[in-house]
């Protein structure tokens, strides 16, 4: 072989080394995300679908998303259109017939009895998470639910006011607003949310339930023990109906989902681990 052929062939041996070096050293720093220890494919994160109820918003969730998000949950929190039962609960099916993979539905208040319709029929859904909400069965309302047992403070509080075409909207009265709907959380910021909450439809918290989700689905539940909109008997009462495993959460209002993030994020991963 010659001096030249010689200096070529190392440098045609040292182009192919760099090159599997690198092959192997980004396969190795690849595996952890696509795959487990004893290389079979990770399953994907389920997507998180967070509803909000009456006299609030999708911010609400603020701090529960982040916490969700840091770890590497897909979210998503659509806005209820507070209108009809049956109406909302369509509109939030439609989101989640929009979502590939697997789901996890959390309701809070009102939103969970959008989620008890909204998730019949989504073989994608894996749970439901229910946060001081309402768990109706079929032919139940949650304007009954919330006045069907000792404790409420929210037909004390109403406001009703007429709307173009003959509806009726309900909010709580400002001043009221903290001690029914957010007594743990600081009034400043409970001012602000009384200023800007959505108003829900008389006709949607009477609306009738249909077949429950719940019936065929594993859940959780958050029970605040001082909720004043829909009385913790309430929430054990419709809790242990369904079969859920519960969270008490002493102390907490109707708020919890913004004054104890930590607790509700607790019982979504709780959730998750049990469906995996």
């Amino acid at each position: 072989m010659t001096v030249r052929s010689a200096h070529r062939s190392r440098r045609t041996f040292g182009v192919l080394f760099t090159a599997v070096t690198l092959a192997v050293g980004l396969g190795v720093a690849a595996a952890p995300s696509t795959a487990k220890p004893g290389g079979t494919p990770a399953a994907p994160k389920p997507t998180i679908v967070l509803v909000h109820g009456v006299f609030a918003d999708a911010s609400g969730w603020n701090s529960v998303i982040a916490k969700l998000q840091a770890q590497g949950f897909p979210v998503i929190a659509p806005a209820n259109p507070l209108r009809t039962l049956e109406g909302d609960s369509d509109y939030v099916s439609s989101v989640v017939d929009s979502l590939a993979g697997p789901v996890i539905m959390v309701g809070h208040s009102y939103g969970g009895a959008v989620i008890t319709n909204a998730a019949r029929g989504h073989e994608n859904v894996e749970a439901l998470v229910y946060v001081a909400a309402f768990a109706p069965d079929e032919g139940e309302s949650p304007l009954g639910l919330a006045t069907g047992f000792p404790g409420g403070e929210l037909g004390g509080a109403l406001l009703i006011r007429d709307f173009p075409g003959g509806g009726k909207d309900g909010y709580i009265d400002p001043a009221k607003f903290r001690a029914v709907f957010g007594a743990d959380l600081p009034a400043s910021t409970t001012r602000l949310m009384a200023a800007t909450q959505r108003p829900g439809s008389v006709e949607g918290l009477s609306g009738l339930s249909g077949v429950p989700a719940w019936a065929t689905l594993p859940s959780w539940y958050v029970i605040p023990t001082e909720d004043k909109v829909i009385p913790a008997d309430a929430q054990r009462f419709m809790a242990e109906r369904a079969g859920s495993k519960v969270l008490e959460v002493k102390g907490a209002s109707h708020a919890v989902l913004m004054s104890r993030p930590d607790t509700v994020l607790r019982q979504i991963l709780a959730a998750y681990t049990a469906t995996r």
